[in-house]
């Protein structure tokens, strides 16, 4: 799947969504092929991880936009090479416009790197085990909370292991995006399975 335009507005192609993806055809491809998907590996949930926490105080459409410069400044978000910067590495990052120059951000995703790799369990069996069993897709949006009792657990518990910028509702904007939750809206055409997604996503 080639990068789409990121300016680019999505044409009305007469399909029911949830209402916050229908402005570009980024923001709308995110959603069809990748929010609310079971998303599986120790690297790509840190990834998700790491964004997810840039993405405080921010709108999400600027990470997707930023996400292909993330991903070059961060070693494909590799735990293991992450884990491995030093501090030209955070002066590299600071010196780079093509992502959120935020000098605590950008630590604590080399810090929390550092933990993924020496964690006695993976990161993806880690975040996984906080998942809730499933229940009805919300009906509107007034449904869809900012946080859950898991989310709070989850957050406790990568707080207790060293993990920073993660907090209660990024860590629910985590299980949303990574297929923990299925928060897609109860008319909304989105499969929450993976079998409907027959490309895979590269933005």
């Amino acid at each position: 799947m080639s990068s789409p335009d990121p300016l680019r507005r999505a044409e009305d192609d007469g399909r029911i969504r949830c209402a916050w993806p229908l402005e570009t055809q980024l923001y709308r491809d995110y959603h069809d092929f990748e929010w609310g998907k079971p998303l599986h590996g120790d690297d790509a949930l840190f990834e998700r991880l790491c964004l997810e926490a840039f993405q405080s105080g921010l709108s999400w459409i600027t990470i997707l936009r930023k996400r292909p410069a993330f991903r070059a400044a961060f070693a494909g978000f590799s735990i293991a090479r992450v884990a491995d910067f030093g501090e030209a590495d955070v002066a590299r990052l600071l010196a780079d416009t093509g992502i959120v120059r935020n000098r605590l951000k950008i630590e604590a995703a080399i810090g929390n790197a550092r933990v993924a790799r020496d964690l006695d369990i993976g990161l993806d069996t880690l975040l996984w085990s906080f998942a809730p069993d499933p229940r009805p897709r919300p009906k509107t949006g007034a449904e869809v909370p900012a946080s859950t009792p898991e989310s709070v657990a989850l957050a406790k518990e990568l707080k207790k292991r060293g993990f920073r910028f993660v907090g209660p509702t990024t860590a629910y904007a985590l299980m949303q995006a990574t297929g923990m939750v299925d928060d897609h809206l109860a008319d909304c055409w989105v499969g929450s399975d993976v079998s409907d997604t027959v490309r895979p996503v590269t933005f």
